[in-house]
Order: C-alpha cells, then structure tokens, then sequence
C-alpha cells in the first residue's frame, strides 16, 4: 500500500488557524486549571513563560499579516486571542505588560518589513501559524496537568 501525498489545504490555511484556535483555548483552560490557581512561587515566572512569550508575539504577528493578505473575515480575532490569554494567566502588571510587548514586538516587527502582502508575507503566515499551533500544543501537553 502506498501512502497518498499529503493534501494541501486550499484558501488561507483556515484548517492550521482552527486548530491552533482550539489549541489556544484547550491551554486557557488547561492554564486556568486549580494546578495553577496557587500560581509560581512569588516572582519566579512560571515554567512556561518563555513559550507563552513567543505565543504572544506571533499572535501579533498574525495580527498584522493576515489582514495584510487579505484575511479581513478574521477581524480582531488574534488580538481577542491575545486577550483571553491575559485574562486567563490573570499576570502581575509587570508580567502583563511583558506580554503585551511580545505581542506589540511581533506585530511591529512585521509591519516594518512589509508593506503588501508578498509570497514572503505568505510564508511567513504559514510559518508564524505552524509554530503558534506547535507551541500552543507544547504548553498544553507539558503544564496542562491532567
């Protein structure tokens, strides 16, 4: 038996955005979950704060390039989701205000870069997709409990 070539998704990568949204709000929850309502020992970032850095970031960055290509039926949705993040790590104000950079670097930092959407501006959507879905999942699995 030989194995089918994987399929390409058509359109805007749409299956890579509804997984990396289930994803998202499988981690809110698992984040919002009474192993970590005690929260990290005071001042010590919780284990899982570098992943969730970069979270925000390419969650700006998708702010910024799906609209760019033409992706408009999204609206606020990256920002929403940037949102529910806070709203669920319930962070100190200094921690908050590192999350909202991350995310204010990754949309600022491909905004610089490009003007109009370019086959670089695509792949570059395709990337920051893949690795906020992979890195959505990481969390979820390592700090989830359960």
């Amino acid at each position: 038996m030989t194995a089918s070539p994987p399929r390409r998704r058509s359109g805007r990568g749409n299956g890579k955005v509804m997984r990396i949204l289930v994803l998202l709000t499988a981690g809110a929850l698992a984040l919002s979950s009474p192993a970590f309502a005690a929260g990290p020992t005071e001042g010590a970032p919780p284990p899982y704060d570098g992943d969730l850095m970069r979270l925000a970031e390419i969650l700006g960055a998708l702010h910024y390039l799906r609209p760019l290509c033409g992706v408009t039926s999204e609206g606020q949705r990256w920002r929403t989701e940037m949102q529910a993040l806070i709203d669920t790590e319930q962070p100190s104000d200094a921690r908050r205000a590192k999350i909202i950079s991350s995310f204010n670097r990754g949309y600022s930092s491909y905004a610089e870069v490009y003007r109009a959407c370019t086959p670089a501006a695509r792949v570059a959507v395709e990337r920051q997709l893949d690795e906020g879905s992979r890195l959505a999942h990481d969390i979820v699995v390592r700090y989830g409990g359960n």
